[in-house]
């Protein structure tokens, strides 16, 4: 199938320019759409076959709009994800909206699928929730183990072929605990339940460390004992 093609070329030409200016988010979904291949309709068979998935599909369930609500998120326990999410982006200064917008729109539209684009838009507006439930910082090396987690996860080669790049310029700032760490990283991808078909309006009310028990995402300890150790030699230096 044409759409399912993967675009090297593309995600090469759109590497080098993030690889460039790192903050260019547009072209880390170029590099995702282009390698994609089957990784989205497999993705979809599989959420459709999850036990309680089809549920939110038949529903269309706007994950964005729910995020949206600010609001509603301050009012929830502290300690609970949707509360940790909310001090999340707050902290950060980012909306859920930013990469909607940075994704150009349906990530799926090219397929002309309505459950592929709603699949595809559910699955990026989770970015920031994993960011909370793996509790990987936004700076490069944070975002780089999410990558490999991510990759675990959903099998884009694009997400991939990021986290490679990530990973050799990560290694000559941080040595080689940069690749332990995004190796946890895709370990416990692996191991843990499968984001995506998750009802994470649900688990939102959820104390966010219940949260992590239910999907077996344990801390991450190499992440956090590199980045202390790279503070502290900037600090001695």
């Amino acid at each position: 199938m044409d759409a399912d093609r993967l675009q090297i070329g593309t995600a090469l030409a759109a590497l080098r320019k993030l690889i460039a200016d790192p903050e260019d988010t547009k072209r880390v979904f170029e590099i995702i759409r282009a390698m994609a291949g089957s990784s989205l309709r497999r993705g979809l068979r599989r959420f459709k076959a999850t036990p309680g998935a089809q549920r939110l599909l038949d529903e269309r369930r706007s994950l964005l709009r729910t995020l949206r609500d600010r609001e509603g998120l301050a009012a929830l326990p502290e300690g609970a994800l949707g509360r940790a999410y909310f001090n999340f982006v707050q902290g950060e200064r980012i909306s859920v909206d930013g990469l909607a917008a940075a994704s150009g729109g349906a990530p799926a539209a090219a397929f002309n699928d309505p459950e592929l684009s709603w699949y595809g838009e559910r699955l990026r507006d989770q970015h920031d929730l994993w960011h909370v439930v793996t509790q990987y910082g936004r700076d490069p090396f944070g975002e780089a183990c999410l990558l490999a987690f991510t990759y675990a996860q959903t099998r884009n080669r694009g997400i991939g072929l990021i986290a490679c790049a990530a990973a050799w310029r990560l290694i000559r700032a941080l040595g080689f605990g940069a690749c332990r760490a995004m190796w946890q990283g895709y370990r416990t991808g692996r191991h843990a339940s499968w984001l995506p078909a998750q009802d994470w309006e649900a688990l939102l009310a959820l104390p966010a460390v219940e949260v992590r028990r239910l999907l077996a995402v344990p801390s991450p300890s190499v992440y956090r004992r590199v980045g202390r150790q790279a503070r502290l030699a900037a600090a001695a230096a």
